[in-house]
């Protein structure tokens, strides 16, 4: 998996992650199977409501979809694939604008110290995701990650049967967003790539922003909000073309986490009949426990995926109830008909920019 001009030894990120993780809670062999086979069902029920309630159908001839119940190993090893896969030529590009390459020597020693880093990340969040859809990496595959659902549903005092259902109708909206719009995952590489088109970063210049974002975490265990203080890791990126980059990938992941929260919700209760239970209690989940996952949080950038959710799912509640399902799946015609960062939160706003002037998406 790891490459000689790779800044990340992702092999042994992989063994870092396996290594300071644990199994999750505990369940017999009986419950276990039980459990992986309800989700594999609970993922092929979502499938229709998911399709009725958006309207969209996956493009005719396009990959099949497979569905994986993962432990948390599992996920770690399709996430180290899947990171290698999207940052790897982020990497090299990143290394080629400087118009430098580390040597052999330099290579290894950083990739192995950023390889743990990694590790201890995919550590973290290997206990915390219920569920994605591979987009990079191998692709087209839906993973359910069964001990951090069980832990969940447990820990919430949930129904278990609404609650596996309910994730599951999260993470197929993300699948049919990708088998529907297939240009969405090139248009997201073609940002990362212009991401590292713009870089002017130098070492010494990266380790100042580090320091500052470094000092803003000893606010996180405290418990302090400063609105002013760097927001995770891409704070540590200031180019303004760089950063429109950023906005960009910050917009359409907004929209496809906002739809799919949109779509858990609104399938209602004749299909989940806990659903506002369920998302009462999950809001809570998101907000964190403790002073050290505040700390991983803000690093990591998570509170800004928190307002990802938030933000989309304003934008599309808001569109839809302007002009309807219909009107809203203009979005997915093309990049252009993708919304700006700013209209996240002004759904009017697009639906004046939009609807007036751009080709129709088939219906």
């Amino acid at each position: 998996m790891s490459r000689a001009s790779s800044l990340v030894d992702w092999d042994l990120a992989g063994r870092t992650a396996r290594r300071l993780v644990s199994s999750g809670p505990e369940t017999s062999r009986d419950e276990a199977a039980a459990v992986v086979a309800e989700l594999h069902e609970a993922a092929a029920t979502a499938v229709a409501h998911v399709e009725a309630l958006t309207g969209l159908r996956p493009v005719p001839g396009g990959p099949v979809p497979t569905v994986a119940v993962v432990d948390r190993p599992g996920w770690v090893e399709a996430n180290t694939a899947g990171m290698a896969a999207l940052l790897d030529p982020l990497s090299d590009a990143l290394q080629k604008a400087q118009d430098r390459t580390p040597g052999p020597l330099a290579t290894a020693i950083g990739s192995r110290a950023t390889g743990v880093q990694a590790g201890g990340v995919l550590a973290f969040l290997c206990t915390r995701v219920l569920g994605q859809y591979e987009v990079f990496g191998s692709g087209g595959r839906l993973l359910l990650v069964a001990p951090n659902i069980v832990e969940t549903e447990r820990r919430l005092g949930v129904d278990p049967s609404d609650f596996r259902l309910w994730v599951c109708l999260h993470e197929v909206t993300h699948q049919l967003q990708f088998t529907a719009v297939p240009w969405l995952r090139s248009y997201l590489e073609e940002q990362i790539a212009s991401f590292a088109e713009a870089t002017d970063l130098t070492p010494d210049v990266l380790r100042d922003r580090l320091t500052d974002l470094v000092r803003s975490l000893g606010d996180a265990v405290r418990g302090n909000q400063d609105d002013d203080a760097p927001q995770g890791l891409m704070a540590l990126v200031r180019d303004p073309e760089q950063r429109a980059a950023l906005d960009r990938v910050t917009a359409v992941m907004s929209l496809v986490e906002g739809h799919a929260e949109y779509v858990m919700d609104g399938v209602g209760p004749d299909v989940v009949p806990s659903v506002r239970t369920l998302r009462k209690r999950f809001a809570q989940r998101r907000k964190g426990r403790g002073p050290i996952d505040r700390v991983l949080r803000r690093l990591l950038g998570l509170e800004q995926k928190m307002q990802q959710y938030a933000d989309g799912r304003v934008f599309v509640a808001g569109v839809v109830d302007l002009v309807g399902m219909d009107g809203f799946n203009q979005v997915w015609a093309g990049p252009e008909n993708l919304p700006l960062k700013d209209e996240l939160t002004d759904p009017a706003r697009w639906v004046t920019r939009v609807l007036e002037t751009r080709p129709a998406f088939p219906a």
